[in-house]
């Protein structure tokens, strides 16, 4: 199993070593807020022209510039670098409409719910995706200079957060690059550090006649997130003499010589996963070959692919664990029904996976001249292997499934239709398929865009779900095969962006509590409507504003809240020509659900009935603003926990799940900085 903290220290240590080279430029900010162009560097840079009133030559920003692209894996709409200010999601680790118990790094569930989508093999970790960097969301730049982007957070109770990022292209048709990110956050309780490593190398490269093309991609994260069950008893939250939070007896790990170390990674009581994932894809083109001659020696090769044939290998390690160095015997009998010999014991569950996948595939270009439409075929073959610490006992898995897909955007960029499927064939998963479709159709500069979805996944319930998991601490129950359909509609215009989903879910499995499962037998329809929209109140004010309506059957064993709600208020302009500034306050608000509770030995949320979470509003003040290719953040969160019973304090906690308290108030730093070098 690959580690993930040599290669932390490689990557800092690369980074200093290019950063006094980055330091020489950095980046003017394009107006409209994205650096949707050209990014033209500020440093002072002889080049150009000689200005003979004072000796010196005058910069040439053409020589100066950077123009830098990127396409997600396997997508083909380019996008840019996002320079805006105003929305703190595109820069904190946790989006605002999740719920993470306490810290960041904690586990997670969305507000707004989301079905899982993936046919076959699914070892069913979730809580903690947020952090993780995955294949599908690689981002793979262009860029004529070499980009360079430094990240770092601080906040209250020691909690740190840094990213890098770095990309270039030394040639034409070749780019790497890699992106870390840490986060280090000893939290406020007992037991709820969490310390998080997550890297990716990328590299691509087209050969000189743009014939073949390949792409390497390296994954790797280590997520390390203490539990503690939560705390005893809620109303020691407003006692006096538990405003230090550490003095609040919790259910896990209350006898630990727990210490807030933002330096320490070790789990006592909680859950550890790594993974490794590696990508390698080769692909030769078959077409129309062509040429443009730029000058005596210098020839650009052109070619218009009609035929490809592709391959793509796929190497995955997954490993799970659940540790408790202090079970305590009593709690463990009746959350767990395990049943410890002495009253304090060391408990251990764990569980490895290897997957190998190999697909080949075939790509057809109906139109010579658009490589952005497109007819894909392939079949994918997967060895998984897997074991459980438990009984040492072997798992392994073969799959055989069958893929297709038609991409077409239009050269006009009018209309843009994905049409996409996978059907398993053979193995323990025979039957699981997914059908995907969407049509994208810019009606005009007023009408903007709209687009319907529409899609389908059968699939076997998570391995969580298994009776040969390393975590079944139940029952084995017989479970059929999950079915969601998902179709909607977005329509995004100067006006709003409003968005319709309806979710039709059969056969849904989940966990009635910390350990037994079951499976809804009835349909479960769930309708989501939302809206977003930027008012203008005046020259200078801006109210930014989201609301979502969830409705679902009440007996059902999926909870949401029937509304929420995001809002910002904020003043906004340019000055000085490079001060770009927004502050004001942000409010996110839903209202009163059974949150769902969390199980921390199989690190899944599941539904109860007996508590409902009725939190005020969460309110933040905050200060974001860029000077060129400098941004800071300064925010005040969690105004909302103020409490002048018994003197001032911020001990009026709201709650992400029953007996989960989240932070009082936090006092939150962050830079970011764009080198060019």
């Amino acid at each position: 199993m690959m580690h993930c903290f040599p290669l932390k220290w490689l990557l800092i240590l690369l980074l200093m070593a290019m950063a006094p080279a980055m330091a020489s430029a950095q980046i003017k900010r394009n107006l409209t807020g994205e650096l949707s162009g050209r990014l033209k560097s500020i440093g002072q840079i002889n080049t150009g022209s000689k200005d003979s009133s004072s000796g010196f030559k005058r910069r040439d920003d053409r020589k100066d510039s950077i123009t830098i692209y990127f396409t997600y894996f396997d997508s083909t709409n380019r996008r840019h670098i996002d320079s805006s200010v105003n929305d703190f999601d595109t820069y904190f680790s946790v989006p605002s409409n999740y719920l993470y118990l306490g810290n960041n790094g904690a586990a997670a569930y969305p507000l707004i719910f989301q079905p899982n989508y993936q046919p076959g093999w699914d070892p069913g970790f979730h809580a903690f995706d947020i952090y993780r960097s995955t294949i599908e969301g690689t981002k793979l730049y262009r860029t004529t200079r070499p980009f360079s982007e430094l990240d770092y957070q601080l906040a209250s109770g020691k909690e740190q957060m840094i990213k890098a990022i770095h990309t270039q292209n030394p040639k034409p048709n070749l780019n790497f690059g890699f992106d870390y990110r840490m986060i280090s956050a000893p939290g406020f309780f007992i037991s709820q550090n969490n310390n998080h490593n997550s890297y990716r190398l990328y590299a691509t490269y087209q050969g000189k006649k743009k014939r073949y093309n390949s792409s390497l991609i390296i994954v790797g994260n280590s997520i390390r997130a203490s539990q503690n069950g939560g705390i005893i008893n809620d109303s020691l939250l407003r006692d006096i003499n538990h405003k230090d939070r550490f003095s609040i007896d919790v259910n896990l790990a209350n006898r630990s010589n727990y210490s807030a170390n933002p330096f320490s990674t070790k789990v006592n009581t909680g859950n550890i996963y790594k993974d490794f994932n590696l990508l390698f894809r080769n692909s030769y083109d078959l077409g129309k070959k062509d040429s443009l001659i730029i000058n005596d020696s210098t020839t650009e090769y052109l070619f218009y692919s009609k035929l490809r044939i592709q391959h793509t290998f796929r190497l995955g390690t997954f490993n799970y664990r659940f540790t408790d160095q202090f079970a305590d015997s009593a709690l463990y009998h009746d959350w767990f029904h395990i049943q410890f010999d002495t009253v304090r014991s060391t408990y251990l569950r764990q569980e490895d996976w290897v997957l190998l996948s190999n697909d080949f595939s075939l790509y057809s270009f109906p139109e010579t001249k658009n490589p952005t439409q497109f007819i894909r075929a392939g079949i994918t073959t997967e060895q998984i292997r897997g074991t459980k610490s438990v009984s040492a006992s072997k798992m392994q898995i073969n799959n055989l499934m069958v893929h297709g897909e038609y991409r077409n955007r239009t050269r006009n960029r009018l209309w843009d239709v994905l049409l996409k499927g996978e059907f398993y064939l053979g193995g323990p998963y025979s039957g699981d398929y997914m059908a995907y479709g969407k049509i994208n159709r810019y009606l005009n500069k007023g009408l903007g865009n709209i687009s319907i979805f529409f899609r389908n996944t059968n699939r076997t319930p998570s391995f969580v779900f298994d009776g040969e998991s390393g975590f079944n601490l139940s029952d084995t129950i017989s479970l059929k095969k999950e079915n969601i359909i998902s179709f909607g509609a977005v329509s995004e215009n100067k006006f709003a962006t409003i968005s319709f989903t309806n979710h039709l879910i059969n056969n849904y499995s989940y966990f009635t509590d910390f350990i037994h499962k079951d499976q809804y037998n009835k349909p479960i329809n769930l309708v989501q409507i939302s809206v977003s929209k930027k008012i203008r109140i005046s020259k200078r004010w801006f109210w930014y504003s989201t609301l979502t309506f969830q409705q679902t059957d009440g007996a059902a064993p999926i909870h949401v809240p029937l509304l929420y709600t995001r809002n910002h208020l904020a003043f906004e302009g340019t000055y000085f020509k490079n001060l770009l500034i927004s502050t004001g306050i942000e409010l996110r608000y839903f209202t009163p659900f059974k949150a769902n509770n969390f199980s921390p030995i199989t690190a899944q949320f599941f539904p109860q009935n007996q508590v409902t979470i009725k939190n005020l509003p969460d309110i933040a003040a905050f200060v974001h603003f860029r000077i060129k290719a400098f941004t800071l953040y300064v925010r005040g969160e969690n105004l909302n926990t103020v409490n002048f019973t018994d003197g001032f304090s911020f001990t009026n906690n709201n709650f992400a799940a029953p007996h989960y308290p989240t932070q009082g108030f936090m006092l939150r730093l962050g830079i970011k900085w764009w080198f060019v070098n």
